[in-house]
């Protein structure tokens, strides 16, 4: 007779231990941290943005003192008389932002891969501008593109500035007080800015991947195009849009390499502050250029399908 066995009886399940929270001190402690660049952002960013959009919103005079009367107008008024160097300071930033990623990306790329053991000295060289006056550089691309100076003179003699002159960029047979001066000077004083970025960019990416596209065959053009540019996609964005930005809103450049045809908003606004005394004008200004950078700064990420600056 055959008999079964009893099934064995489950093992108890063992208790769950208790979850400790730490107290509430140390809870408290990252949010202390952050209370600094809070206040920080507080008081010199969040704080002028509000005072600035309340200027805007003024009206009266110097004389009679200006009061928030809520004149949203004074926003149509002033985009609708200097829209001209609204258009002009996006073209001349987007010019020299196109010309620092052209620059700026093989000299990235010969930092990461090709500088070897020179690589912090040509780090150094790119940095050095850095160490000079943003007003003194700009002052020496003044001297550089003088009327007879070595670069004009050069030009001239292989008639490059006849090509320049019939494209609308330089007048007859100079550079300064052109827009090709001014395009020039934002283009050397912002490449920093855009190469830095990319070489963090370039210098993450696994050599390994580029052997390993050599292994099938593949043509180092298409190495490139297929593996190197579209991993540096997030130095490709950063550079630009932190070249584009602070371009788009300079006024050294055009005030000391340009003519009044070569105005961009940003000497309009320092005008307005500082010599009509203008304020709810010039705030107003400010408020459309910081709106129009950000709309298109968002699509322009939104559009490049960076994951990581999104």
């Amino acid at each position: 007779m055959s008999t079964t066995e009893a099934p064995a009886p489950a093992p108890e399940e063992a208790a769950p231990l208790p979850v400790r929270r730490p107290p509430a001190r140390k809870r408290l402690v990252p949010y202390w941290l952050l209370l600094p660049g809070i206040l920080w952002l507080v008081v010199f960013f969040a704080a002028p943005l509000v005072y600035q959009a309340s200027t805007s919103l003024q009206t009266g005079s110097l004389e009679d003192g200006f009061k928030v009367t809520w004149h949203f107008a004074t926003y149509w008024d002033a985009f609708g008389t200097y829209w001209p160097q609204f258009v002009r300071s996006v073209l001349y930033a987007a010019t020299a932002t196109v010309l620092c990623l052209l620059l700026g990306y093989p000299l990235a790329y010969l930092i990461a891969f090709k500088a070897g053991r020179w690589r912090n000295l040509v780090m150094i060289l790119v940095i050095a501008p850095f160490f000079t006056s943003f007003l003194i550089r700009t002052l020496a691309w003044k001297t550089i593109l003088a009327d007879g100076g070595a670069v004009v003179g050069l030009l001239n003699s292989l008639h490059v500035l006849d090509v320049t002159s019939w494209l609308g960029l330089t007048e007859g047979h100079r550079v300064l007080a052109t827009p090709l001066a001014v395009v020039c000077g934002l283009t050397y004083n912002f490449l920093p800015f855009m190469v830095l970025p990319l070489y963090t960019s370039l210098e993450r990416i696994d050599p390994r991947l580029h052997e390993a596209a050599g292994d099938l065959y593949a043509r180092p053009a298409t190495t490139f195009r297929r593996v190197t540019f579209p991993l540096s996609m997030p130095g490709v964005v950063a550079g630009t849009l932190l070249t584009f930005i602070p371009a788009a809103g300079d006024y050294i450049n055009a005030e000391l390499l340009g003519s009044t045809d070569q105005k961009m908003i940003g000497n309009v606004i320092q005008s307005q502050f500082l010599r009509v005394l203008d304020y709810p004008t010039a705030a107003a200004l400010s408020f459309i250029l910081m709106a129009a950078i950000l709309a298109m700064v968002t699509v322009y990420i939104r559009k490049s399908g960076t994951e990581d600056l999104v």
